[in-house]
């Protein structure tokens, strides 16, 4: 029951983001970036979009469990510019998400 209690808190924080324009735009950047990369590695590497997206997420989270590998010049270089880029963005939607939840969880507890 207390896992149900926590995914219903955290949906509706999501849902209460929505209407934070700093959470929009970086939810935007989020989709542009994967949208992007998933473009470069289904097409310089030849993987399926799936395995493409599923390298973007893995590889912008910081997880990369080393399964899928650049093989390319290009995609390595792509690679670095585009960890150090998304990085920085996928974190600051991370934080927005936390820093909204937080809010909205202080705000209930003085109810």
């Amino acid at each position: 029951m207390k896992l149900f209690s926590i995914i219903s808190r955290f949906i509706h924080s999501l849902l209460l983001n929505f209407k934070n324009h700093e959470f929009i735009n970086l939810l935007i950047l989020v989709i542009i970036i994967l949208i992007g990369g998933t473009m470069f590695y289904h097409y310089l590497e030849n993987w399926r979009w799936f395995d493409s997206l599923y390298f973007c997420v893995i590889t912008l989270t910081t997880i990369g469990y080393g399964d899928l590998i650049p093989k390319t010049d290009i995609s390595k270089l792509f690679t670095i510019i585009y960890i150090f880029s998304g990085i920085g963005i996928i974190f600051g939607f991370i934080n927005a998400v936390a820093k909204n939840s937080k809010e909205l969880n202080d705000f209930n507890k003085k109810k």
